[in-house]
């Protein structure tokens, strides 16, 4: 069960109160985020060995940040550090229901500027898979150091996996976001992606038309409501998620992510057929990192998340 994420690690800075708006918020809770290393993280709680490779700021930011996936026992070998940019920043506010709106502060920032020279490959070689996000892609030079990693992990066949993760503001126009998203999808081996995001790159429910050559399975997740699983014969397994008192859905798609992964590196040679208590287990696990501010201080432990699903009759 060993995960390299590559991508954005930033602090988010979430408001205290629910239902304000960034700028009408009192204050901001302090909280280590950005999607891929919240992945490496959550691998890490559930047990594996999780590795994240980025680029940070050389500020007290950037090294508290290391800090803390380093505490999490996350391989930090890849990370580089940037004297041109700081760290990434980003404001989060959460409605009632606790669904987000951001604010970004990269202009640029450090994760932007990674050129493909600061990708250590021999860090690659030591783990079974490998998950990026698209916000990597938005600009030069930090896409063409996500495309050689990739090629790498391609090549050395490598489990890729490929979370869309829509933040529309970052990118130069919808347009623009929704052709740098699908082109990500060539490399995935799995593609977890949100309803919102389906609607968005589809124009409705098509999960057909993001099928690309190297897919093995396409997640579709649904908040509260679950997720299903399409496997390229056409099948589909759904599977009821678990309604909480949300707080901060902030990681709680990367925490799926990191089930998903963990269930199918653990049974390589059956994955398929337990994929109905993998996905439970994935639900579980996103459920529970709603329960308190932040993304990785929310990240349950794998015992913590099967004494959830027995409290609540999962599978």
């Amino acid at each position: 069960m060993s995960v390299l994420s590559f991508g954005e690690l930033l602090i988010d800075f979430v408001a205290q109160e629910m239902g304000v708006t960034v700028g009408d918020a009192s204050g901001f809770v302090k909280a280590p985020g950005g999607a891929p290393a919240n992945v490496a993280a959550a691998v890490a709680r559930l047990g594996g060995r999780g590795a994240f490779m980025g680029q940070l700021g050389d500020d007290p930011f950037g090294h508290y940040l290391a800090g803390v996936l380093a505490a999490e026992g996350v391989d930090i070998r890849g990370i580089t550090y940037s004297s041109e940019a700081r760290t990434a920043l980003a404001f989060v506010s959460n409605t009632a229901d606790g669904d987000r709106s951001f604010m970004f502060y990269r202009h640029p920032s450090a994760d932007m500027l990674m050129q493909p020279a600061d990708v250590d490959t021999s860090i690659i070689d030591a783990y079974k898979a490998f998950h990026y996000g698209s916000i990597t892609f938005i600009c030069e030079p930090a896409a063409s150091a996500l495309r050689l990693a990739l090629d790498h992990a391609l090549a050395d066949g490598k489990f890729i996996s490929y979370d869309p993760n829509l933040r529309l503001p970052l990118w130069a126009s919808a347009d623009a976001a929704r052709a740098g998203m699908l082109a990500g999808l060539a490399y995935a081996n799995l593609l977890k992606i949100s309803e919102e995001e389906l609607h968005f790159l589809t124009g409705g429910d098509d999960v057909g038309s993001l099928w690309r050559e190297h897919m093995h399975l396409i997640c579709v997740t649904y908040g509260a409501a679950g997720a299903a699983v399409h496997l390229p014969d056409g099948s589909c397994i759904e599977a009821a998620g678990y309604a909480v008192p949300a707080l901060d859905t902030t990681g709680a798609g990367d925490a799926f992510v990191a089930a998903m992964l963990t269930g199918i590196l653990s049974h390589r040679d059956d994955w398929r057929e337990r994929l109905p208590q993998i996905i439970d287990f994935a639900n579980a696990v996103g459920a529970l990192t709603c329960l308190q501010k932040g993304a990785i201080p929310a990240l349950p432990t794998r015992q913590a998340a099967q004494a959830f699903q027995r409290e609540r009759g999962g599978r």
